[in-house]
């Protein structure tokens, strides 16, 4: 299955959550086994040899991705939360969010200096949440060998905010793409 192909599943839900968003709905390419296959084995095929620790994602969809290609990797996998929805003690980082700002955390014992972090996730937008994930596992003093996402929204430069990584992106839209 190609990229193309794969783009062609994400369901399309426009005015979602708010007017003038078009909300990129990965469940439909979740529920077809060869795309989600697919697209779990594009999002670690880059990183195969590079010797990956750990699989860091953010809720929710990002756990789904994530824990997936952790297991395709032989790699760990640590979740990112929300403030308040992890039981142990952490360490957090918080980010702008075009309506205020939001807190990211991780258990405090999840990664350990050196180990080697893979961030996962289902989409770049601003690059806010990355970012915030990325600022947050430097923390530790690991080594972020990539950050690989199924959809990037191009013209919400993103990227900009993560140019010091190798980034990988399976799918491109624009944001006003139907």
């Amino acid at each position: 299955m190609r990229k193309n192909e794969l783009k062609k599943i994400i369901r399309t839900i426009v005015d979602f959550p708010k007017p003038g968003i078009n909300f990129r709905d990965i469940t439909t390419l979740l529920k077809e086994k060869g795309a989600f296959k697919r697209a779990v084995e594009l999002l670690a095929k880059n990183f195969r040899k590079l010797n990956i620790d750990l699989v860091v994602a953010v809720e929710a969809r990002g756990f789904i991705l994530g824990g997936a290609v952790a297991y395709r990797l032989g790699a760990g996998f640590v979740p990112v939360r929300k403030k308040g929805k992890l039981p142990y003690k952490t360490m957090s980082a918080s980010y702008e969010l075009e309506y205020g700002t939001d807190v990211l955390e991780i258990h405090e014992d999840a990664i350990k200096p050196g180990n080697r972090i893979l961030i996962v996730d289902d989409l770049l937008a601003t690059g806010g949440t990355l970012k915030a994930v990325a600022d947050l596992v430097t923390k530790f003093g690991a080594e972020i060998v990539g950050i690989a996402y199924l959809i990037e929204l191009t013209d919400l430069k993103g990227r900009e905010k993560l140019k010091d990584y190798n980034l990988l992106s399976i799918i491109k839209f624009k944001e006003t793409e139907k």
